[in-house]
């Protein structure tokens, strides 16, 4: 077959494939143009998830008749002052998107120039333009862009719902208005107002927080933590949720690169990074940082719907966004989520109608409710559990130090040999003695190890351990990794394996178990190299060794000891939530639990 040049109408509808993939690639190249033309205020609607109608109106700059006519013309742009790529200060200056739009739409293009006394319109209805018309408008823009895709069927077989279409513009507009508080944004879907955003004044760390509460919600401004940092001419602020704030996707993860939000596979993976074994795997951070980058260092034309990037110096970025958040995490301490405690509230909270007794019965009380779950089926003795008498402990504290000034409080009881009760002066506070302990003795382990190397203990007697050969041949593969880390190890015999050290901060523990996971750890190795991988994953084989050298859930625990642990989490980073993510303990407030019984 012959080459043949493409007619214009048929490239701008391919073009369309590449900008315009759903009705929120249309949403967000119309707002972006709105930002770029200076406006102060960007209303959005979207009817039938978008694919009815989109209609962008902005207070900008607007256009007057000669920009109009070309606004519909491809590569034609007012974003570009030269041919320097390199220097790009705009959200977008390819000039496809209007006549992408256009191909395979019905598009109008309202518009008035800031100066001008009379307003423009001009319409482009799958590929055919019309001549431009005078209209009635303020200063600004309006572009209105009806039954999208309608020139391309097949294109909407490819079309999710209508509720997740509207989701998507829904987020797409909470990214933009996210990425520039100083702009007001509304977001109408069908007959309601979804979403209705004043401008927030100048200064993110100062006034930035009020924004992001409207779109993350409550619980992410009482646990967000303040992100700054630079280095050189690059920068970065913004507020990271603390690591017990999390969610199963990465919807709630906003980045903004030199005002333009994107997806960008680095920034993400470095956030995962960053935040490591504090959030539970299969869970997400909630965060939003700002990135400032000069624009020669970034690629921004990367990508047709500008939501990647290319770093020239990637390393450097990636080296300041995890030091960043690790600084501004390891600060928060023991700090974890106050929304745990209103779950836990909610959960103990009594029912909000007592259940009416079934017709004929004769009083109330010969009414059984339907036993409900919990350490009470134990025997039917709910408090046969309770620690006896560590109840009570004020005569433990030093005399100069009243026990409700510690932050986790001093310890009152143990519930089931699991759970250690503490008291401050305002709250309840409920410990997971295992949980809490395991991350101690995790982050020793990595203090240790990086200050020179872990101790280790001999056993008096070598503890040997039988595994299949698979298992011990990847211990044994692994082995000289292994005593860097404190765990001493080799065959006993054609089979069984001996250990002989242990890390001394394990004291006490599972030499078995121990060793089925790390085995279990290494055998995930590709190839077989064991090594390799036991180096590339040191962090979780030392969450391991904590794992089964912790206090374990079912130890009863004297007084003292329950409050030195308490003293430990105080003084530990990153103490709120254990080695695999999930919180440590919950603070429940004298003020909470007053309303949970009806005293307020």
């Amino acid at each position: 077959m012959a080459i043949r040049q493409l007619p214009p109408n048929l490239i701008n509808r391919i073009a369309a494939g590449e900008v315009v993939e759903r009705p929120a690639s249309v949403v967000k190249e119309l707002v972006e143009n709105a930002i770029d033309a200076g406006a102060f205020r960007i209303d959005v609607t979207a009817t039938a998830g978008g694919l009815q109608l989109i209609r962008v109106a902005d207070d900008g700059a607007g256009m007057g008749a000669p920009d109009l006519e070309l606004a519909i013309e491809r590569h034609a742009t007012s974003k570009l002052a030269g041919d320097d790529l390199s220097h790009i200060l705009t959200l977008g200056f390819r000039g496809e998107a209007l006549p992408s739009i256009g191909a395979v739409a019905r598009l109008s293009i309202t518009s008035r120039a800031q100066d001008a006394k009379e307003a423009f319109q001009i319409s482009v209805d799958g590929g055919r333009k019309a001549p431009l018309k005078p209209a009635a408008r303020a200063a600004g823009t309006e572009v209105e862009v009806r039954d999208l895709f309608y020139a391309t069927p097949a294109r909407l077989k490819f079309m999710k719902s209508e509720r997740a279409e509207a989701a998507a513009i829904s987020d797409q507009v909470k990214r933009l208005a996210l990425a520039h508080p100083e702009i007001a944004f509304s977001l109408t879907t069908g007959d309601r107002t979804t979403l209705r955003l004043e401008a927030s004044a100048p200064g993110l760390l100062d006034h930035g927080l009020a924004r992001l509460g409207r779109i993350l919600g409550a619980d992410f401004v009482e646990d967000a933590l303040a992100v700054s940092a630079s280095r050189g001419a690059v920068a970065v602020e913004g507020f990271a949720g603390l690591p017990t704030l999390h969610r199963p996707n990465g919807l709630n993860i906003y980045l903004v690169v030199n005002g333009r939000p994107v997806r960008d596979k680095l920034i993400a993976g470095t956030v995962r990074a960053a935040y490591g074994d504090l959030v539970p795997r299969g869970r997400y951070p909630m965060l939003v940082l700002f990135l400032d980058v000069p624009p020669d260092e970034v690629d921004v034309n990367v990508h047709p719907a500008k939501t990647e990037l290319r770093f020239r110096d990637a390393n450097g970025v990636r080296s300041l966004l995890i030091g960043a958040l690790r600084d501004a995490l390891g600060a928060a301490g023991h700090r974890a989520t106050g929304s745990l405690a209103q779950d836990a509230l909610n959960r103990m909270a009594p029912p909000s109608a007592m259940p009416s007794p079934p017709s004929g019965a004769g009083s109330y009380q010969s009414y059984v409710r339907p036993r409900q779950g919990g350490f009470a089926d134990r025997d039917q003795a709910p408090l046969e559990g309770v620690a006896a008498p560590s109840a009570d402990m004020r005569g433990a504290a030093a005399e100069d130090e009243t026990p409700p000034s510690y932050p986790l409080g001093a310890a009152r009881a143990q519930v089931q040999d699991t759970f250690i009760i503490a008291e401050t002066g305002d709250a309840l506070v409920i410990v997971d003695q295992h949980a809490a302990h395991e991350r101690l003795v995790y982050e020793r382990l990595k203090g240790a190890l990086a200050n020179g190397g872990i101790n280790r203990q001999m056993l008096l007697i070598p503890d040997v351990v039988e595994l299949d050969a698979d298992a011990t041949a990847a211990l044994l593969a692994a082995s000289d990794e292994l005593e860097r880390l404190g765990l001493v190890i080799e065959r006993s015999a054609p089979g069984p394996v001996a250990v002989r050290e242990v890390p001394a901060l394990l004291g006490t523990c599972d030499v078995k178990g121990l060793l089925v996971d790390l085995a279990g750890t290494l055998m995930e190795a590709e190839d077989g190299d064991g090594a390799r991988i036991l180096s590339d994953r040191l962090d979780h084989v030392l969450s391991t060794m904590a794992c089964h050298g912790s206090v374990r859930a079912g130890r009863r625990l004297s007084p003292q000891e329950m409050n030195a642990l308490l003293r430990d989490m105080e003084q530990t980073p990153f103490s709120g939530q254990c080695n695999h993510g999930r919180p440590t303990y919950v603070e429940l407030k004298l003020t909470d639990i007053e309303k949970l019984f009806q005293r307020r």
